[in-house]
């Protein structure tokens, strides 16, 4: 076996990216602290063709050095907005027509593994804060809470590695 190159790899241009269609999923970010996770998430939004990001409260926004770095030019081919008060995002989501999804665990969640993503609905999942998680006011405001099965000894992923999980799934399921 041989390593691929960058250019056998046929990846789009930040234009062709921007006129593709998108899988039908937006990305709330509700107060992320990380500017590496910000990078990461913007990385693999752009790898699995994300609607969009939509970064709130003390989540910081393009352009910064520090999400760059993990982004590597992500940042500039996904589409993004900011809102100061994560509710807000989620009223304007919501009349667009968009289903919220939080990714939390909580009194009858749905298992990833379980979750059946409708092919004519739009998603908008929910990521919350490293420490706190997602707010509990914007729990009550979701349509559903997705949770991720764990088996070990800690009681979360890390933010970047569950965004990961769970596009890749609706990815998977929605393909």
């Amino acid at each position: 076996m041989r390593k691929l190159r960058t250019s056998e790899l046929n990846r789009l241009s930040i234009e062709e990216f921007k006129n593709s269609s998108k899988m039908p999923v937006i990305v709330v970010m509700d107060n992320i602290r990380s500017l590496n996770n910000v990078g990461s998430v913007f990385r693999t939004s752009d790898a699995l063709k994300v609607e969009r990001i939509v970064l709130c409260g003390i989540t910081a926004a393009p352009p910064h050095k520090e999400i760059h770095k993990t982004a590597l030019g992500a940042e500039d081919a996904v589409d993004w907005q900011y809102f100061e008060n994560t509710e807000d995002a989620i009223v304007q989501l919501k009349s667009e027509g968009w289903v919220i999804c939080s990714l939390e665990q909580v009194e009858n969640s749905t298992s990833i593994i379980d979750f059946a993503p409708e092919n004519d609905a739009k998603y908008a999942i929910v990521l919350g804060n490293e420490v706190k998680g997602v707010q509990q006011k914007i729990v009550n405001m979701s349509d559903a809470c997705i949770e991720i099965p764990q088996y070990g000894t800690k009681h979360s992923f890390n933010v970047s590695v569950s965004a990961g999980i769970v596009l890749w799934e609706l990815f998977r399921k929605l393909n």
